[in-house]
């Protein structure tokens, strides 16, 4: 269900209503309830993943807050990177496969698997990755209350695109009480129809220029071309900040505050301070559970770029299953 939608525009108004007047005990079962179905709305079948991915995250947390060392921690990530493997990268691996095995001189066509892509597989995965690692590491304590970790997870505002939360963020704001306030719901609607006008307005105004320009290059000249490339980039963040936007006004008319992820990047002083602006829960992610894990730059100069190197090749390929991905994140 697209946030710029009619069935959207009838499901919200309806969730918003019923959570500020149930009672507080209910109001997370209702959550829940409606996160699920603006899920389903999707696709059925997605639900089945998200369900798992819930209960084996949920277990190793338990797991791991009785002190059973970190195999639960190993399992739940390892089972984890697989699914994101089966269902985005198994045609890329087998089209790589393929073609090395070409080169080398054997005859080999590399089938290709039907497998649709769950929305939002990315974001809830890392989510839920995150939360078993702060466990381990003792950043946050296992949450005992299954339906308060499924709405974790599931909370429709970023199940799809993000923002990717924190437990220690996230779960504090779902037991605490949220009565209808007035100037909180106002606000959250404006920052909702500011992410409209910028998807509306900007991002898909500017991807009419563009996609004229990208469609047939040959018959522009440079200024065009360098003019549909500057106004590609805005066109990218514009749509991504829009949904950003969208999706923390939302939240926040309903009395949750959700992670920022753009901090005006283009006013970036350097390469570094771009990327602490963009796509900021994704690159805090990146940081806290692979590049600091790795060593960070605690292990020297070379280490360090290599590091830099690995997290940024891992970024790209996050982004889009291809080479093309992989040599834009190096």
């Amino acid at each position: 269900m697209a946030f710029l939608s009619a069935p959207f525009f009838c499901f919200f108004p309806v969730t918003a209503l019923v959570y500020f007047l149930l009672p507080r005990r209910a109001k997370n079962l209702w959550l829940l309830l409606a996160s699920w179905f603006f899920y389903l709305c999707a696709k059925p079948i997605y639900l089945t993943l998200l369900l798992a991915v819930i209960v084996t995250s949920y277990a190793a947390g338990r797991i791991l807050a009785k002190g059973r060392g970190k195999g639960a921690l190993i399992a739940c990530l390892t089972l984890d990177v697989v699914l994101l493997f089966l269902f985005k990268y198994v045609n890329f691996a087998l089209a790589l496969t393929g073609r090395a095995l070409n080169g080398l001189g054997f005859d080999f066509s590399a089938p290709v698997l039907h497998i649709i892509l769950p929305v939002g597989i990315s974001f809830y995965l890392f989510q839920a990755m995150g939360y078993v690692i702060d466990v381990y590491r003792g950043r946050v304590e296992a949450e005992r209350d299954f339906l308060l970790y499924a709405l974790f997870l599931s909370f429709f505002p970023q199940v799809v695109s993000g923002p990717i939360g924190r437990a220690e963020e996230l779960l504090p704001q779902f037991r605490a009480e949220h009565p209808f306030d007035w100037d909180r719901f106002r606000t959250g609607l404006v920052r909702f129809l500011w992410g409209a006008f910028q998807k509306l307005v900007l991002a898909d105004r500017l991807a009419v220029l563009v996609n004229t320009v990208y469609a047939a290059p040959e018959t522009f000249g440079a200024l065009q071309l360098a003019g549909a490339a500057v106004a590609f980039s805005f066109q990218i963040y514009c749509d991504f900040s829009a949904y950003t936007d969208m999706a923390l006004g939302v939240a926040h008319s309903m009395g949750f505050t959700l992670r920022e992820n753009f901090s005006a990047p283009y006013f970036a002083r350097s390469i570094a301070d771009f990327w602490r602006r963009w796509h900021m829960s994704l690159t805090s992610w990146f940081r806290d559970y692979l590049y600091i894990p790795l060593g960070g730059s605690r292990k020297g100069t070379a280490r360090k770029f290599l590091n830099v190197l690995i997290v940024f090749a891992v970024s790209g390929l996050w982004h889009g299953a291809a080479m093309t991905f992989v040599v834009w994140g190096v």
